[in-house]
């Protein structure tokens, strides 16, 4: 696939690897998603975000339902090449309830 491919590990999630989706501009963390090798190499050639839907067992692509895709500015992996993060730009939002981002619900402390 390309420069640090050898270092992604997908076996330690038994094939698929969670992937923050953040925003470029803002930082905002906007989601989770998970992908497969298959994903991630449509994500990188695309420059659009794929993921791994385990609820429906499938590969998709954000967006083609709600047409809220995410442009891809830049990928990274972790010490352990077992998680990535994907900054994005988003045309609209993240969420598939319409909010911003999946992370709208506060948990109390304590």
């Amino acid at each position: 696939m390309g420069q640090g491919d050898e270092r992604l590990d997908f076996a330690k999630g038994n094939g698929l690897m969670p992937a923050i989706i953040q925003d470029a501009d803002s930082g905002e963390v906007l989601t989770l998603f998970y992908m497969d090798e298959e994903a991630l190499a449509k994500t990188r050639e695309t420059k659009q975000v794929w993921r791994y839907s385990r609820a429906e067992g499938r590969l998709m692509r954000k967006g083609d339902t709600s047409g809220n895709v995410l442009h891809v500015e830049s990928i990274a992996y972790d010490c352990d090449g077992d998680a990535l993060v994907v900054r994005v730009h988003p045309v609209g939002p993240a969420c598939h309830t319409g909010e911003r981002t999946c992370f709208h619900n506060p948990l109390e402390l304590g």
